[in-house]
């Protein structure tokens, strides 16, 4: 391959068949899969797929949330709601391998300032801080707070796809100035299409390049378009990418972390371990937790709403009567 090619144009960094050794993948099936049993995923479960993660040379794992005990009590969830220290060690050790934890903190629902400890008492490495655009002042408090308790940070910004461009780009502006290392453009809905995608993932690059940050990408499979997106932003410039494995998440789930490894041309990462975890491990879950694309998940991704009706439609007893469901979204928005 020409460098030229490889190398692309401000408006274009690859191709299909790009290498690029920088882009790093976070597999964050532990956190995103536990959401659909109140993070009451086994040890063995989370333990398996932590050594798949290692043996296929992923860069991050998520492990779960760093949620406040106040309004998630730890008797209504599992272990991987609160992440504590020692459930950590618990089933990572210390973590002598290469592989980074990661825990996600959302904002106003995290008692941060004590739940998060410094990073040389924990096992984890990053906190990924999760904010509507709402709640910026607190993120960049939570953001500032993880960074001088020593942690790598990142910053998951959600539901961009209902916020206008003019507050959008003031965000990005203000997150591009904090310490985090890295921007995530989130289609929280699972509404976008590539065009807005690329349009995005330039946009978070013209604010966080100059400031040395990365830009990443965590896609939702409403439209059955999480990969398509994924590859479409990487394409674009997004150095990190998050998947799961066999797309496991709640609602219609993420982007397969199977066909990102395809994708990506980097002889680090090996395909096979991530396919025995899913045979092992994640499909025996799929009948019990349900998630993947289904018609009321594409109804609410096309009309640009919160996947929560959906997951209620499917989840509730008796007959199912799509149209019903699909008119009466259509009532709501009209």
């Amino acid at each position: 391959m020409d460098a030229a090619v490889s190398e692309g144009t401000p408006e274009k960094r690859g191709t299909w068949v790009t290498y690029r050794p920088e882009i790093k993948l976070l597999d964050c099936t532990v956190r995103d899969g536990g959401l659909m049993n109140n993070h009451r995923l086994s040890d063995d479960f989370v333990r398996a797929v932590y050594e798949a993660c290692v043996a296929a040379g992923l860069d991050y794992m998520e492990v779960g949330y760093k949620a406040s005990k106040r309004q998630y009590p730890t008797s209504d969830y599992g272990a991987w709601k609160h992440c504590d220290e020692d459930a950590l060690r618990r089933v990572f050790g210390d973590n002598q391998t290469s592989l980074k934890l990661s825990a996600m903190a959302d904002a106003e629902r995290c008692d941060y300032r004590q739940d998060i400890v410094p990073s040389d008492q924990s096992v984890l490495d990053c906190i990924r801080v999760a904010t509507y655009v709402h709640q910026i002042p607190v993120a960049v408090d939570m953001i500032l707070d993880a960074h001088e308790k020593g942690y790598e940070v990142v910053c998951q910004l959600m539901a961009v796809s209902a916020v206008g461009a003019q507050e959008l780009e003031e965000v990005v502006k203000i997150v591009a100035s904090t310490p985090v290392t890295c921007l995530y453009l989130v289609d929280s809905w699972g509404v976008l299409y590539s065009e807005q995608i690329r349009a995005l993932t330039q946009k978070y690059l013209s604010f966080c390049e100059p400031t040395g940050k990365e830009v990443g990408i965590h896609g939702h499979n409403n439209q059955q378009l999480a990969y398509a997106n994924t590859i479409e932003a990487i394409i674009v410039g997004a150095n990190r990418a998050d998947g799961t494995l066999y797309g496991m998440g709640r609602g219609a789930g993420n982007c397969p972390m199977e066909l990102l490894l395809g994708f990506l041309k980097n002889p680090k990462f090996r395909l096979r371990p991530i396919i025995q975890c899913i045979q092992d491990w994640v499909l025996p879950l799929k009948d019990e937790l349900r998630w993947g694309p289904d018609i009321p998940y594409m109804i609410t991704g096309q009309l640009n709403m919160h996947p929560r009706t959906a997951m209620q439609f499917i989840a509730g007893e008796g007959p199912k009567d799509i149209v019903s469901f699909y008119d009466s979204l259509l009532e709501e928005e009209s």
